[in-house]
């Protein structure tokens, strides 16, 4: 526990009230000495003297929350300073109280921050043995795991990697939710999902009259995440205007609302997400260089579920008690068939595709256990009529890419190419589908 407070008899009265509890109590009594305690060591405790705060060219409640982002700071003001202490708790501080209140008052927040330290202590361990039951425990798991550890606590931004459907928002939520900024906003955005002028009034607001029909000031989504975080899906779809938004975003710590000429600084962690290969469309400038490198801090590449079927038994229960909870149904499991079928396929949609199939099988079933007859029927017929191994006619090895290819097709054909119908069961967008159509050359029966 760290008390910065200019008034040296104050601090030493209020570290003796403070001895009772379980933790080192340090002092400090000016700026450069919470800069040299907070860089030293994280701490659980942080009670700081708003008198401290006077130079507008550096926050020290952000400062302290990025050097120690565990740390529940407690802020100390004079009743002239109200304003700076409700500015205080926007920007991620636990409580505030005025110098003047009784030294018990002070223990009894410290008290409640530290049980809630405690209590997030057990929660994040809890969150962690689910997790991990829920991506798998394989060797490359386990490092990505650590990683996700390690990353968490700091407010480095992150990019994460993989096909689509293979659970990059749910390691993005992991992220937010082992972070000091738990507590805050944490908001998603598909990036593919919105046309580019919509996207960037999305993400960075509008004022009033900055185009047609904006009839009034607008809130983005940088606002909304300000002390959270913000992910951005498919973030490699983003146009030439936005990434460099978003760019300026990143270096400066601020935004600029469409049609304004004013900034406004926030404090916001963003996560990335894409399945495209970014450093190729870096090679091809359809993607920023500089933007990259700004993105790419901390890379977490997240395996396709074919890579991790160790964590299948546990999304199937999952994603059973959701269909059943959707479709008010009763669904105990999967018979031995079923759960054969289904340790085969090779999901080229990933968990996402996993979740639609099981929604499939608890609606159809007739029973309180999910049968080889209640899975789709391109399910069944991709595992009957694959051998052991995927070969060409040659008995060469097929490549990944090329099983997809062909598991498309065959959904295409069994869908009488629907394509909409199809993105469903492969458990991807419409518009990846489309794109995967283009990129494997697929040709579709007229």
């Amino acid at each position: 526990m760290l008390i910065a407070c200019e008034d040296i008899a104050f601090s030493t009265a209020l570290a003796r009230f403070l001895e009772a509890f379980p933790v080192e109590v340090e002092k400090c009594h000016d700026r450069a000495g919470l800069l040299r305690c907070v860089n030293r060591r994280q701490m659980d405790i942080v009670l700081l003297d708003l008198s401290l705060n006077t130079d507008e060219s550096l926050n020290l409640v952000s400062f302290v929350r990025q050097c120690t982002p565990a740390a529940r700071i407690v802020l100390l003001f004079e009743m002239d300073q109200l304003s700076q202490a409700l500015d205080g708790i926007r920007q991620g501080a636990y409580f505030y109280l005025p110098k003047s209140c009784p030294l018990s008052d002070i223990a009894l927040i410290v008290g409640k921050a530290l049980e809630s330290l405690s209590t997030e202590t057990q929660l994040d361990s809890y969150e962690q043995t689910v997790f991990e039951e829920f991506i798998g425990r394989t060797d490359a798991m386990r490092r990505i795991i650590d990683l996700i550890q390690k990353v968490a606590p700091t407010n480095s931004t992150v990019l994460l990697l993989g096909e689509s459907g293979t659970g990059k928002e749910v390691v993005a939520q992991t992220i937010h939710r082992l972070s000091a900024r738990r507590d805050m906003p944490f908001i998603a955005v598909n990036c593919a999902a919105l046309p580019d002028n919509l996207l960037e009034s999305e993400l960075f607001g509008h004022v009033r009259g900055a185009f047609t029909g904006a009839d009034h000031d607008k809130e983005g989504l940088f606002e909304a995440a300000d002390g959270g975080t913000l992910f951005l899906d498919e973030i490699g779809e983003l146009s030439a205007i936005t990434q460099a938004k978003l760019l300026r975003a990143l270096q400066g710590g601020e935004i600029r609302r469409v049609g304004d000429i004013d900034s406004k600084k926030l404090d916001v962690r963003i996560i990335a997400a894409t399945n495209r290969d970014l450093l190729e469309a870096v090679e091809q400038l359809r993607f920023r260089e500089d933007l990259y490198y700004r993105l790419n801090v901390i890379q977490i590449r997240i395996p396709p579920l074919r890579e991790r079927l160790d964590a299948l038994p546990a999304l199937v229960t999952h994603f059973i008690s959701k269909s059943n909870q959707n479709y008010d149904k009763a669904v105990r499991g999967v018979d031995a068939a079923a759960a054969s079928y289904l340790q085969q396929y090779p999901y080229p949609g990933n968990v996402r595709e996993l979740e639609s199939i099981i929604a499939h099988g608890v609606i159809v079933t007739e029973s309180d256990m999910i049968g080889l007859a209640d899975l789709p029927e391109y399910v069944r017929q991709g595992i009957s009529h694959r051998p052991a191994l995927p070969y060409h006619e040659d008995k060469t090895l097929l490549s990944l890419s090329e099983m997809e290819a062909r598991h498309i097709r065959t959904v295409l054909d069994a869908l009488g190419g629907n394509q909409t119908q199809a993105a469903e069961a492969l458990g991807i967008s419409r518009s990846t589908l489309w794109r995967k159509i283009r990129d494997y050359n697929i040709e579709l029966s007229p």
